[in-house]
């Protein structure tokens, strides 16, 4: 007769680690329930340490928030954050903002899952251990845009992200371009 104590010890793992019996919806992790909004303040959390780990800081402004349903799981959605960079970030200081900002989510533990080298549209995309979807895209003239899209979890209201930006909305359509010169960041030298 065969021995049943690996199959005991593999469940036994599987239920501690929250995967397995229990699934792998985050949602359901540690035994509490994640809604919606929980997630969008997580996200903003994301952003706004992103943010602190470059120096000199940068002038920001919120993107439209976003949230939807998720396809196939009832009663959960997704919530999408965003946010502009409102310095000049000049050419030749693209590929340092960028690689500081990669390093922070290596050092964090973030898994990076692809980079896109163009010249122009550079961008970089990550994930955390807990499925927050991350990227850091240069668009046009050279502006940033940073944003976190989480994974599944209950359906909740969402509020307006709290963080205050340091810089004032524009006027006119989004998005707005960056108009705030920085000596380290709008250098061309």
């Amino acid at each position: 007769m065969k021995s049943r104590r690996p199959a005991v010890i593999v469940l036994a793992l599987l239920a501690t680690t929250g995967c397995g019996l229990t699934g792998t919806d985050p949602a359901e992790r540690n035994g509490s329930k994640v809604n919606m909004q929980q997630a969008a303040d997580k996200a903003d959390t994301l952003l706004q340490e992103t943010l602190s780990a470059v120096t000199p800081g940068l002038h920001w402004v919120h993107e439209a928030s976003s949230d939807s349903g998720c396809p196939g799981r009832k009663n959960t959605g997704s919530v999408t954050r965003g946010i502009s960079i409102m310095t000049v970030v000049s050419e030749q200081r693209r590929g340092a903002l960028l690689g500081v900002i990669e390093r922070n989510w290596k050092s964090r533990g973030f898994k990076i899952t692809g980079v896109n080298q163009d010249k122009e549209l550079p961008a970089i995309y990550a994930s955390t251990p807990d499925d927050f979807r991350m990227d850091v895209v240069v668009g046009y003239a050279g502006q940033f845009h940073l944003s976190v899209a989480t994974p599944c979890f209950t359906e909740s209201p969402v509020a307006a992200p709290t963080p205050a930006p340091n810089t004032a909305p524009r006027q006119g359509d989004f998005p707005w371009r960056p108009d705030m010169h920085d000596p380290f960041w709008s250098a061309t030298n």
